[in-house]
Order: structure tokens, then sequence, then C-alpha cells
């Protein structure tokens, strides 16, 4: 999976890895040519007494130095900036990927699992991919180079080499064998530490209200524990390594210099000779030690790349047909995105009517469906509210609009079309949304607002707030629009982290308007000047709610009421009075506390 992952990544990148593959041939040359040189030297220079022939073979020493240099710096700032754009590649595939994953896929993997992907394994193959460019590529070439050259000072002596390599290549073998599973191992153990990690973080209020502070820290401290003894394992093998190497590298220079001062006493080898052979040896034992220290950090790069691959292999459920024309191109009959003008009540607009036609959903592996069997239709114009019990799949229903989540059977239309055929951006283009957990981004209060109509101007943002009711406490703040928000809104309270979401709504012109317990966290007045504000604007759209508040839905033009994901019945107010006694068990006991002084 690794070289398949690092061949796809750098055939964009040919000419920059033929480069650093030539520099680092020439810089490995030039390690091979200085042995050879320093021999003549010693031989036919310092023992003959010969200066000239040590100033002249000194000059080109210098010479291959200055090259071996040039191209040394050369592959190592073409390897780097290959192995960043690598880096840079791959983050933005996972990225886009998960942007296009339903919900339910990216639950498949886990949020703390994604961010852990789209870092720490992005930096691990990162990381090995400058370790191939500024060793991989002139281990062999030294070793083949080293080995050659070595034969040729003395071929008896090259029997150490014969010796040597298998049982480097022996200790090689046994530790990557041992590193693969321990890093396989780590890699999950940081997704489990990033997951505790995050959930305290978030839920620190909770675990400080619950008086679970000990509890909490016992529980990473465990996570913490794990993780620790898996890089402590791993770390004494690595670090292990290079203590065994050295024994046997010490060992073979001892048996060089042993057997090569015997030949030098009988007059068979020279002492230049023997210099140069000793360099030979010790550079053919690098290059062996560079392939085992690229080798040793393969496991967890390879470990890396079949988790990002994993992620890059899922087939979005929610992946519709190519959009045809300029992703920013607008469906013919729909609206564009932009800021609803206060004369959007007087628009004609046909293209929002919503059609359920026998939709079932269930979850992959889940023992009954969410939803069973949903049949309805609401007309542009027309406000449709959905009430039931918790886990009675309210945002279910509203999340297959958008293809957030994609029905199990049955058709979906909005428009007369069945959602799973229009290009998703389009669809959700046609669909403004205000979620049932209200989110915000770090950022600005604008630039919250603009993720809806990027080219909103002030006034246009002003006129969402007012119709949110949250023109007044948005002014009262030091910096207005520009006032800074946290990640998630913290700092506003629920009340108007919702009324920020549902003014980001209003800026773009949408057929549909899907508002998912939107109203929860205002008081009943707030609520009540809301609503007054939005429905001029919503005249003309499809509007879909889901509610609590029997008072809040009793206007509606249709309201369903689910029940353990079947509709159970639909009809106005009045009607489901007479005809629900789930609804009406539910409407008066809702309405006889809203009487109680």
């Amino acid at each position: 999976m690794l070289i398949r992952l690092m061949l796809r990544l750098l055939g964009e990148h040919r000419a920059a890895v033929w480069a650093i593959i030539m520099l680092q041939v020439l810089q490995t040359a030039g390690n091979l040519l200085l042995p050879t040189l320093n021999a003549s030297i010693i031989d036919d220079g310092i023992l003959a007494n010969q200066p000239g022939v040590i100033l002249g073979l000194g000059g080109w020493m210098l010479i291959i130095t200055a090259v071996q240099a040039a191209a040394a710096l050369g592959a190592g700032y073409l390897g780097a900036g290959v192995a960043m754009k690598i880096g840079h590649r791959l983050r933005r595939e996972l990225f886009d990927q998960v942007q296009a994953m339903s919900s339910q896929e990216i639950g498949t993997f886990g949020t703390p699992s994604l961010v852990t992907r789209a870092t720490n394994d992005v930096q691990q193959i990162q990381t090995f991919a400058v370790l191939v460019f500024t060793m991989l590529a002139a281990a062999p070439v030294m070793g083949i180079g080293g080995i050659i050259l070595a034969v040729q000072q003395n071929a008896v002596l090259s029997s150490v080499v014969i010796v040597i390599v298998p049982v480097l290549v022996l200790i090689m073998y046994l530790i990557v064998r041992r590193l693969i599973p321990l890093y396989r191992q780590g890699q999950a153990l940081i997704d489990g530490i990033t997951r505790i990690l995050r959930e305290q973080i978030i839920g620190a209020n909770v675990i400080r209200g619950f008086v679970r502070q000990k509890h909490e820290v016992a529980r990473f401290a465990e996570a913490n524990r794990l993780l620790t003894r898996n890089n402590l394992q791993s770390a004494l093998l690595v670090a292990g390594m290079l203590p065994m190497i050295m024994i046997v590298v010490n060992l073979s220079s001892v048996a060089v210099v042993w057997f090569g001062g015997h030949l030098i006493s009988s007059g068979a080898m020279e002492v230049g000779a023997l210099t140069a052979f000793i360099a030979y040896i010790l550079q053919i034992l690098l290059a062996i030690m560079m392939a085992m220290y690229v080798f040793s950090t393969a496991p967890r790069a390879a470990v890396c790349a079949e988790r990002i691959q994993d992620v890059l292999d899922v087939t979005p459920a929610v992946a519709g047909p190519a959009a045809a024309g300029p992703a920013g191109a607008r469906l013919a009959g729909t609206a564009p995105v932009r800021i609803r003008p206060a004369t959007a009540a007087s628009e004609t607009r046909g293209g929002g009517g919503v059609e359920f036609s026998h939709v079932w959903f269930a979850y992959p592996g889940a023992e009954s469906p969410v939803l069973a069997d949903i049949s309805f239709s609401a007309l542009p114009g027309t406000t449709t509210a959905i009430i039931g019990a918790t886990g009675s799949g309210k945002t279910t229903l509203l999340n297959l609009l958008p293809r957030f989540l994609n029905a199990t059977s049955g058709e979906v239309r909005l428009g007369g079309a069945d959602v799973r055929t229009l290009p998703a951006d389009r669809l959700r283009q046609r669909i403004s949304a205000v979620p049932q957990h209200s989110y915000l981004f770090s950022g600005t209060l604008a630039s919250n607002l603009r993720m809806a109509a990027p080219e909103a101007t002030d006034d246009e943002l002003w006129h969402a707030l007012r119709l949110a009711q949250a023109e007044e406490f948005v002014r009262k703040l030091p910096d207005g629009l520009q006032s800074a928000v946290a990640q998630g809104g913290a700092g506003l309270s629920g009340g108007q982290r919702q009324r920020i979401c549902i003014a980001r709504a209003m800026l773009r012109a949408a057929d549909l308007y899907l508002f998912d317990d939107s109203f929860s966290a205002l008081d009943y007045a707030t609520e009540a000047a809301v609503r007054q504000a939005l429905a001029p604007a919503l005249e003309s759209a499809t509007v879909l709610m889901v509610a609590e508040r029997i008072p809040a839905i009793m206007g509606a033009d249709r309201i369903l009421v689910l029940e353990e994901g079947r509709l159970v019945a639909q009809g106005t107010h009045a009607e489901l009075l007479g005809s629900s006694s789930t609804y009406r068990e539910t409407a008066e006991s809702q309405l006889a506390l809203d009487e109680q002084p």
C-alpha cells in the first residue's frame, strides 16, 4: 500500500525525482572516488616522497568535495520540497474526501481518527519521503559501488563483506518484522488518546459538574500509559538497532585491520590500499545502515498509508452525478445563492416542492430502520412541521433532503426531481438549513454569516440579523459584525448562537428551508418575534421544521407526527386533535403546562 501510494503521489513530480536521483548518484560517486584518491596520495605521494602528486590529487579531492556538497544540498532541497508537496496533496485529498462523506461514513471512522489521519499520519508519510530521497536513493549506489571498489583493492579481504552483509540484513529483518504490529497498534492508540482528550476538553464543564475529574484523569492516564508503553517498545527496538550494527561494524573493522596487516607485512598489499579498503568497508556498512534506518521507519509509514487509503477508498454514499458546467452554475429554474431581499415575498418560486414516496432509511447492520415507509408532500408557500418523541427520526428525515444521508429505499424529490439524480453541490444551493446544533466557526460574526452568501454586504447582514431578532445584541458588541467568535460559538449564549444560525440561513434565497428544532433555545416572546419576522420572507418558499413545542406549530399548514420512525398521523393542528391520540396527548400536556401560572 505504501509503495502504491508513493508512486501515485510522485507521478506529477517525475522531473524533480529524477533530478534528486542524479544528484544523489553524483554525491555518492564523489564519496566513492575519494578513498581511491586518498590511497594514491599515500602510496604514490607520501611513501614515494612526491609532493607534486600530493598537491595535485589533493586539489582534485577538494573539487570533488565541493561538487559533492553542492549535489547533497541540491538533493536535500528538492527532496524536502517534493515531500512537502506530497503532504499538501494528501491533506487536500483527505479534506475533500471527508467533505464529500455522509455523516454515517464520518461516524464509521470517528472524528478523532480522521483528524489523526489528516495530521499525524500524513506527517509520517512526509518524513518517510524525505528519508527516501536523502538516504535510500544513495544507499544502493554506495553499497554496490563500495563492494566493487573494495574488491578492486583486495579480493581476499572482500570476503569479510560476504559475512557482514547477511548478518546486518538479518538484524534489519527481525527488527522491522516486530515494528510493523507495534506501529499499527500505536496509531490506533493515538486515535484513542485524541478521542479522550477531545471529549474531556469539550465536556470539561460536565466533568466538573459531576465531580468526575479523578475518573477522567485515571481514564486519560490509562490511555497515556498504553501509548507510552507502545512507543517505548518501538523506540527500544529502533535504538537497539544502532548498537547491534556498531558491534558488527567494529568487529568487521578489527578483522580487516588484522588480516590487512598480515597482507601488508607479506608484501601482498600496500598501506594506501588497506586505508582505501577500510574506507570502502565503512561506506558499505554506512549504506546498509542508511537502508536499515529507512526500513525501520517504513512500517510506521506503511501503517499510516493504509489508514489514509482506507479513507480515500470510501465511495461516498451521497456522491451524485457529475455536475455539468462550472461548479458555481445554477440549475435551470433555481435561485442563485444570494441575500434574500426585502421583496422576497413577492418572488415567484415553483421549484421547491418536496415529496417523500415510501422512504425507508436504516443504518448498515441495524436491527430496525430509523424511518419506515414515509410518504408525504409539501408544496411551495407552505410550512410543514414535524413532531415526535426523541429518537423518532425527525432529524434523519430532514437530512435526507440535502443528502447528508441517502434513503435506503423509496424516493425523495425536490421540485419533482429525485435528489439522488442532482449533483450534491447544486442540490444544496437550493436548500438553506438551520441545524439542530447551532455551530459557529472560529472567526468573526460576519465571516460566519457570509458562509451562506460570501458576497453579501454589511447592510444585507444586518437585514438578516434583524429578521432573526439578533440585531440588537450584535450592535451592542464592541466590534459589531467584526466581533470575534470562538470555535463552536463559545462566549455566546445558546439563544444567541441559534439566532445567528437563523440569520445565516436567511442570507440564502433558497427554494427549501429546513429548521431542525431551531427555536428551542429561545424564550416564547423571542420565538414569536422571530417567527413573525420570518413569515413574509418565507412566504413563497417550502418550509420544513422540526419542533417540540405545540404552540410553535399550531399555525403550520401540515403537521407530521412521527413515532418510532413511522408517520402515524398528518394534518392540521385542529385535524390532529381529533384524529391522533398521540398528538392530542402531547398537545394537552403542553398546553396545560403553558396555562399554569
